[in-house]
């Protein structure tokens, strides 16, 4: 995100904790999701994120939950989510350098983020999962150090590819690390070696660290995309489904929520909006447009 912050959805616009669930239960109940997480921006920051996930593992058949998060105030509500009903959670951490931190985040508070990852795993909300991304020139230098990091504490560290999502529109596949990169970078240091395990939809390919059984993962969106098996959908804070985080457009279901729609309309036009799915993102295409929305304002 940019220094100065992004401008606040309008209050009204935002899903209530109500709606937020209701189309929830859609998903589970009529559409097959058997996963649901919470993302954000930041979701610890919704008063009714611990009801919303009660809500969620009340639901029959009970999908799997989880939640991203930057992992400040997870030390505070990694039990409250664990008694919700939260399986496990995923945080993004960019460097173990508190100083690094600071410059990347615009915030002090390394410890903090510390602190909710032993919260997390005393909690239970495992395996607590680390997102990376590298920057160049930044912390492209971290990947072997994050990975001890990761393997001392029990953590499954997974390195992202940045997308071109910033809110600057900064983006430049020059700049960008590689999966090869990241591969190469950790080869120096450890023998990895292809998971055995069957990937399906998950957006990570995952490698054998020295044998195993820690793992680490590689999510290569831009140069190893995953689009033929991608079998996710994702809904806004502000009501609206995208069927890829490229899209350029998307489907309003607040709209029939507060229009009186019933439930079998909200999973009919869900449907229709996944058919519509393209069958890659075209990054690699010189014609590719990128959405308007950054990713603080999608959900990962």
């Amino acid at each position: 995100m940019p220094p100065e912050g992004l401008p606040w959805l309008p209050k009204q616009e935002i899903l209530t904790d109500d709606e937020v669930l209701r189309l929830i239960t859609v998903a589970v109940t009529r559409l097959g999701v058997e996963e649901v997480r919470f993302t954000g921006g930041e979701p610890l920051l919704r008063p009714g994120i611990v009801g919303i996930v009660a809500g969620s593992a009340a639901l029959t058949p009970r999908p799997k939950l989880s939640v991203t998060t930057n992992g400040i105030g997870l030390a505070r509500l990694a039990v409250p989510l664990r008694d919700a009903g939260l399986d496990r959670v995923n945080v993004s951490l960019d460097t173990i350098d508190p100083e690094r931190f600071a410059a990347i985040a615009l915030r002090r508070r390394f410890d903090e983020v510390i602190d909710g990852l032993s919260a997390a795993a005393a909690a239970g909300l495992t395996p607590v999962k680390l997102n990376t991304v590298l920057l160049r020139g930044i912390n492209d230098d971290e990947a072997p150090a994050l990975l001890r990091f990761a393997l001392a504490h029990g953590y499954e560290l997974r390195f992202i590819e940045q997308m071109p999502l910033d809110a600057q529109h900064g983006w430049s596949r020059e700049q960008m690390i590689t999966a090869a990169e990241i591969l190469a970078s950790l080869e120096a240091e450890f023998d990895l070696s292809p998971d055995p395990a069957e990937r399906a939809g998950a957006p990570a390919e995952t490698w054998l660290v020295n044998g195993g059984p820690a793992k680490v993962g590689v999510i290569g969106s831009v140069t190893r995309p995953f689009c033929g098996d991608c079998d996710r959908t994702r809904l806004t804070a502000d009501g609206q489904v995208r069927n890829c985080l490229f899209a350029t457009g998307e489907t309003d279901l607040r709209g029939l929520l507060r229009g009186g729609a019933d439930d079998e309309e909200i999973a009919v036009r869900w449907r229709e909006a996944m058919w519509g799915k393209l069958p890659g993102h075209g990054i690699d295409d010189p014609s590719f447009l990128q959405p308007d929305r950054p990713m603080s304002a999608i959900g990962g």
